[in-house]
């Protein structure tokens, strides 16, 4: 399993928010400022499907990323099997003032671990920056 994490300075109804409405997943969902996220679904329950498409934003290139909640407890935990079979959780810890929010998944076997490690680290500092401003 892959780890990442941050720490957002919002209370955890707003990094709930943030991390499962669509209209917020488009804003945050990306690893870099070339690359953006036009679409995203997200039914947040057991059995929900959640699908979001990330793409370059000089078109040259997109890929849709998705699959299914196998347990959802809200502020707590978001618990995933994505569309090609691998698991990833993320889980909402209350830390004082913050939420601490920690994200692992498995990796895939195409791109190395630290490659993967770093994309995903990257969206998630997207997620805390656009959580903590808006």
């Amino acid at each position: 399993m892959i780890k990442i994490e941050t720490s957002v300075n919002a209370p955890i109804n707003k990094v709930w928010a943030t991390w499962t409405k669509p209209e917020h997943i488009t804003k945050w969902n990306f690893a870099s400022d070339d690359w953006h996220c036009p679409k995203a679904e997200n039914d947040v329950r057991k059995d929900g499907k959640f699908s979001s498409t990330m793409a370059a934003k000089d078109g040259s290139f997109s890929f849709d990323f998705g699959g299914t909640h196998t347990d959802v407890e809200e502020f707590k935990f978001i618990e995933s099997v994505m569309g090609d079979g691998r698991k990833m959780k993320v889980t909402f810890i209350q830390d004082g003032s913050n939420i601490k929010v920690i994200e692992e998944f498995e990796p895939e076997s195409q791109h190395p671990v630290d490659f993967q490690k770093a994309g995903w680290q990257s969206i998630l500092d997207n997620f805390k920056k656009y959580t903590e401003t808006t």
